[in-house]
């Protein structure tokens, strides 16, 4: 695996210094364009996103305002960090051809079969949509879902109750507990163990392959920001990324035949499951494929991350945590099971995962969209093909927009009527327009139940007696989704 260094390495920075020196002067966009910084020749401002791109972009915002430019080896990228900017992008956006950017190290064809990284809004990509829109992700849908996600989630609590007194790895068992709620979904199967070496024989393939492909869409390719190098892969991305498709697809293999043959003549009425759907649409195993292993990309990593994200932060604010845990006994009491029927009455709760992706939104930088024809935004020239993000991360964190912003305080939602809708441009944890998250109703629901139940039925502390829970390590690693840099590895102990 190629580091960011080793990859910076590729960029024939020999022969950029050279031109450097040669010119004695710093490249800097025309002054029509968005600001920016300067540009070095042939690799731009890559060096300066080591850090993290999100943090660099904020960073540019402070100094060149909340519409800004920046060049990456040959493309221009303009970016949004207000919600007037966010704003004016997607008015642009709405009324200008665009294309969504697709990495390099995806599938050839990958368009074609896409829900996520289709180019175009195109007719099979609304089909798509709709479709998981109305068997996955609506109310109906949701509620018949409910009695999945509590088994499940109960089977987790019941996990940890054999570990009380040990140290576990919160991501790790959330994760393969939201991997077997989308399998007892899609497929009417679990698919990992909640124990980390404790999976079905044969299965384990899903979960590594997940791995993979998060990994692989965090190293940085040469052939994004140099498109010519696409042809020879020189990391061997594409190749890694279609053999971790590849390991995800073997494991539903042999489900898809049997129940193509058992398929036959069985009435809509009778489908237990989304597979059963997507048989009944005509979906071909390509297709199957192809959606599955996005649903399950998209839908497990980051609800997963949320989580871990929202449980280290009522670790570190013990105020926090009492108040959360005093509405649970006072809404709930100590011996129901937690339902899905009983988050409505959860004020605290909600306010408390509205303040976690406000800290921590689960896409840090919404997807690049190239705008096809030269636009005016905010008074600037925004010239064809520049790729356009809105930074979501700093507009969580700026203080024009929150009170304290660094802090965690979710009585800032408390009577509050910002949503994760997309309709309040300041926060947008889920994207916004046609592009928005259209799983995140289900996301919810299940960081909500989940979140309830680890608070609900135990009691965390930090290994080593780590007294001083306000130094808590919260370093994030930037990748397609934020995640901890470390670990949130935890003791529960039982709730007296």
């Amino acid at each position: 695996m190629f580091s960011y260094h080793f990859f910076l390495l590729l960029l024939p920075p020999l022969f950029a210094l050279i031109t450097f020196i040669r010119t004695r002067t710093k490249l800097t966009s025309p002054s029509h364009l968005p600001p920016g910084p300067y540009s070095l020749p042939l690799i731009g401002n890559l060096p300066y996103m080591l850090k993290g791109p999100h943090i660099y972009f904020t960073h540019l915002s402070h100094s060149y305002g909340p519409l800004c430019s920046v060049k990456l080896g040959t493309h221009l990228f303009v970016i949004a960090s207000s919600p007037v900017a966010a704003t004016e992008v997607m008015r642009a956006h709405d009324r200008l051809p665009t294309y969504r950017w697709v990495p390099k190290a995806g599938q050839d064809g990958l368009q074609q079969h896409s829900l996520i990284w289709a180019t175009e809004c195109t007719q099979h990509w609304k089909l798509l949509r709709s479709l998981c829109r109305t068997e996955l992700f609506s109310g109906k849908a949701l509620d018949s879902q409910s009695v999945l996600r509590e088994r499940n989630v109960e089977k987790m609590v019941g996990f940890l109750k054999t570990k009380l007194g040990k140290v576990v790895d919160v991501r790790e068992v959330v994760f393969a507990t939201t991997v077997n709620i989308l399998g007892n979904i899609c497929f009417s199967e679990d698919f990992v163990g909640l124990e980390g070496d404790d999976e079905e024989e044969g299965r384990g393939g899903l979960k590594r392959g997940l791995y993979r492909l998060m990994k692989l869409g965090t190293t940085p390719n040469v052939a994004d920001f140099y498109p010519r190098f696409e042809r020879w892969d020189p990391q061997g991305l594409k190749k890694k990324t279609s053999e971790a498709m590849n390991e995800a697809f073997g494991v539903w293999e042999d489900i898809i035949k049997e129940r193509r043959v058992s398929q036959k003549g069985i009435d809509s009425d009778d489908e237990q499951d989304f597979l059963d759907t997507m048989l009944r649409c005509g979906f071909s195993d390509l297709q199957i494929n192809q959606l599955a292993v996005e649903l399950f990309s998209g839908g497990t990593h980051s609800t997963a991350s949320t989580i871990e994200w929202a449980l280290a932060e009522l670790i570190k604010n013990k105020e926090a945590m009492s108040a959360i845990q005093k509405e649970l006994d006072n809404e709930i009491g100590s011996t129901t099971a937690i339902k899905e029927s009983h988050l409505s009455q959860l004020p605290y709760l909600h306010a408390c995962v509205k303040e976690t992706l406000r800290l921590h939104p689960p896409a840090p930088l919404l997807h690049p969209q190239a705008i096809l024809e030269e636009c005016e935004i905010m008074n600037y020239t925004v010239p064809k093909n520049s790729q356009m993000i809105i930074n979501v991360w700093a507009m969580g964190r700026d203080p024009s927009l929150w009170e304290d912003p660094l802090s965690f305080r979710p009585e800032r939602f408390c009577n509050s009527n910002v949503d994760f809708k997309g309709q309040d441009f300041k926060f947008l944890p889920f994207g916004v327009g046609r592009r928005m998250c259209p799983g995140y109703p289900y996301a919810i629901k299940q960081i909500h139940l989940m979140l309830a139940s680890l608070i609900r039925n135990f009691d965390w502390c930090l290994p080593d007696n780590m007294g001083d829970l306000s130094k808590l390590d919260m370093a994030e690693n930037f990748g397609i989704i934020s995640q901890r840099k470390k670990p949130l590895v935890v003791i529960p102990k039982c709730k007296c």
